[in-house]
């Protein structure tokens, strides 16, 4: 459906979702302090914007889901835990409704990825609360997938398991076929990544995926086709857009269930969603029991491409993710956000493409200190360091201090993959 038809179906669950929201959801009547919501949708930008932060604070007044539950803790159908990468880890409520919605714009996602009924996939999220676990992984069921529950750790199991029952699809974060490409050298000598039989790559989790040489990077060693498929934000959805076959952008694919705006991360202005327009995700379910959401800051920051109808049919916008509002390091001005120095990093061959962007004081930052990682079997070579500094400062503007480090410096991670570290805090 075009935006234009989709518009009254999505105002007639607004209608719904409104008046279930004004009349049993005691943080949001607190937020609007006895103002009614609109009843145009379009009218959203009136009312103030809820934050993580709010969450967080109504969780740990009113243990365990906060005064935003709104239907009985009865209607509580499962409970998942955010990972907590970006602090305190919350609660998730869903009730059997909420299950079957998330899960279907789930599959949409995994669909529109590529994967089919032809694939057997290893889902190697983590499993335990998390919601990219069971959730994720009913996800991939909606396709017909066959679909294998593994989580994250053992990753030699998983090895002989990919071997042994001849799985030709995986679902991870995009940094974990560097992990894989570490075990198989450590453990399978004679066994090269290719030689796994993998040819599908259904990503999430992380940024850098938006990076062509990462993409290259995995079809080259691997074999495989990476495709961006599981983009959410845990809060509000486990998976609500993923690129197609026919465009590495991600596809918005919950319009039905879930309004978009985009704000200015700043002043809060409302931008219109169209090409070329930057601004914070911000969104609102417009079907959801136990924790509906209004107006809610994701902390996103994304890039829209395109508004028009795909090749592929969809019509969802469009859009790239940025970077977090919390990852961003501000260097003399300059914002800069960790997708943007991975795009440099995994350009060098002599790199591993892992690194960390480690700050030891609170902002103003006069420069970006950065630790990378060498590939494996390169020695550190006189003026490497100098050589990526020169391309961050060419490209990204700001100035930078490269420190290069041995091949496995870094500590082997299965899960997120925190890229910015403030040691003061």
């Amino acid at each position: 459906m075009t935006p234009t038809e989709l518009l009254p179906y999505q105002q007639s669950a607004w209608a719904a979702q409104r008046e279930h929201v004004l009349h049993h959801s005691s943080f949001y009547n607190a937020l609007w302090r006895g103002r009614n919501p609109p009843e145009d949708l379009r009218d959203l930008p009136l009312l103030p914007l809820s934050s993580k932060t709010q969450l967080r604070k109504s969780q740990a007044n009113h243990p365990p889901f906060g005064d935003y539950l709104a239907t009985s803790p009865e209607s509580v159908s499962r409970l998942h835990r955010t990972s907590g990468t970006t602090g305190q880890a919350m609660n998730l409520a869903l009730s059997e409704r909420d299950c079957g919605i998330v899960e279907s714009v789930g599959g949409r996602s995994q669909r529109a990825a590529g994967l089919t009924p032809a694939h057997t996939v290893v889902h190697c999220l983590n499993y335990q609360m998390w919601m990219g676990g069971v959730t994720d992984h009913l996800t991939l069921e909606r396709t017909g997938a066959t679909v294998v529950p593994f989580g994250a750790g053992n990753t030699e199991l998983l090895i002989r398991t990919i071997r042994e029952i001849g799985i030709n699809a995986i679902s991870c974060t995009p940094s974990y076929p560097a992990v894989l490409e570490r075990v198989l050298a450590e453990r399978f000598a004679d066994v090269r990544p290719r030689d796994l039989g993998l040819k599908l790559g259904l990503f999430g989790g992380e940024a850098g995926l938006d990076d062509p040489a990462l993409r290259e990077r995995i079809l080259v060693t691997w074999g495989m086709e990476p495709r961006n498929a599981n983009y959410g934000v845990s809060d509000v959805f486990s998976n609500f857009a993923a690129q197609c076959a026919l465009d590495t952008r991600l596809h918005f694919l919950a319009g039905d269930v879930l309004y978009p705006e985009l704000i200015d991360p700043g002043s809060e202005a409302p931008f219109d969603i169209e090409p070329g327009q930057r601004g914070e995700l911000v969104l609102t379910h417009l079907r959801r029991d136990c924790q509906p959401l209004v107006r809610f800051r994701t902390g996103d920051i994304v890039a829209v491409d395109e508004t028009n109808t795909c090749e592929c049919g969809r019509s969802g916008m469009r859009f790239r993710v940025i970077g977090r509002s919390d990852d961003m390091v501000i260097i003399r001005g300059i914002n800069l956000f960790p997708s943007m120095v991975a795009a440099v990093v995994t350009g060098f061959a002599e790199l591993s493409g892992d690194y960390r962007i480690v700050l030891d004081h609170e902002p103003p930052h006069d420069f970006l200190p950065i630790r990378v990682e060498l590939a494996e079997g390169r020695k550190n070579e006189i003026g490497l360091a100098d050589a990526i500094e020169q391309v961050i400062k060419s490209r990204l503007g700001a100035t930078a201090k490269v420190t290069t480090l041995p091949h496995g410096s870094f500590p082997v991670t299965e899960g997120k993959t925190r890229r910015v570290i403030r040691s003061y805090r």
